[in-house]
């Protein structure tokens, strides 16, 4: 009996320094507490002077607008610590070909030219191209009276491509587009083709001496640029759109810079009527 009182107590002895054991190996595997993995540094490009969609504050020198907002949204979803490289928009395409960027938002547009060089997120933005004028310039009304006048485009961008095929047109690309609204407004070209609401916002913001004319002549969808090497930057940014989409934010940002709420598919694939 007492052989057996003796083998009960120290079969009861082994079993709380197991436990103990077992409770003290399970504390060391999560040292962290739970604590989040340190955020992944994602480089990304933009062509920091398209306002609405990214500029640079004159007081705080922060890089601003809808595209900025949405890429740190997704940078918060996924965990990135995301740095903005400005740079012209006809560099982004061979910055991201290299690989030497992580991704580019940018308002560029989705052509079947630029899929062939990187790879493009969902749409998550719904353009078109549009012409604009000064108030005085009364011969152009619209598209058709684009012909032989002198335009104004920025380089590398759909608005260009487009220019390009209107008869006897004379051309001028600039780097950036604030340098073409700066040669119509002193005369030396008759139009700009560009994207619409960069034509607005501008115009929006005081420039009450030109408008638009002639209305959309594209429907042209933005997405987020990758290097075809990065496909997990990829999927990772898919994801993160879906789910700003779904829990709401997505239509905030969009709201905040445009004043309405985004079409239902945004982020997303147009229907097939777009």
């Amino acid at each position: 009996m007492k052989k057996t009182r003796k083998w009960t107590m120290i079969l009861l002895v082994a079993a709380v320094v197991l436990a103990t054991a077992g409770c003290g190996s399970q504390q060391a595997a999560q040292p962290s507490g739970g604590q989040q993995a340190a955020p992944q540094h994602i480089l990304v490009a933009s062509d920091t002077t398209y306002a609405p969609f990214e500029s640079q504050d004159k007081d705080t020198g922060k890089y601003v607008g809808f595209d900025m907002d949405l890429i740190q949204a997704i940078g918060k979803v996924n965990n990135w610590n995301i740095e903005v490289r400005s740079m012209n928009f006809d560099g982004i395409i061979p910055a991201l070909q290299s690989s030497s960027i992580d991704a580019a938002i940018s308002a560029m547009s989705i052509t079947d030219a630029r899929k062939q060089q990187v790879n493009f997120s969902l749409p998550y933005y719904q353009s078109g191209q549009s012409i604009m004028i000064l108030k005085k310039n009364s011969a152009i009304k619209g598209w058709a009276d684009l012909k032989g006048k002198k335009i104004g485009v920025q380089i590398a961008t759909t608005g260009a491509d487009l220019a390009a095929k209107i008869p006897k047109a004379k051309i001028t690309t600039y780097d950036t587009i604030n340098e073409a609204f700066m040669a119509l407004q002193n005369g030396n070209i008759d139009a700009i083709v560009n994207d619409y609401p960069v034509n607005a916002y501008y115009i929006s913001q005081g420039q009450n001496n030109a408008i638009l004319v002639g209305g959309l002549q594209s429907s042209e969808f933005y997405g987020i640029a990758i290097p075809k090497s990065k496909p997990d930057i990829l999927a990772k940014v898919n994801s993160a759109l879906q789910t700003l989409k779904s829990n709401g934010q997505f239509a905030t940002i969009y709201k905040k810079w445009f004043g309405n709420n985004p079409p239902d598919f945004l982020p997303g694939e147009p229907p097939a009527n777009q």
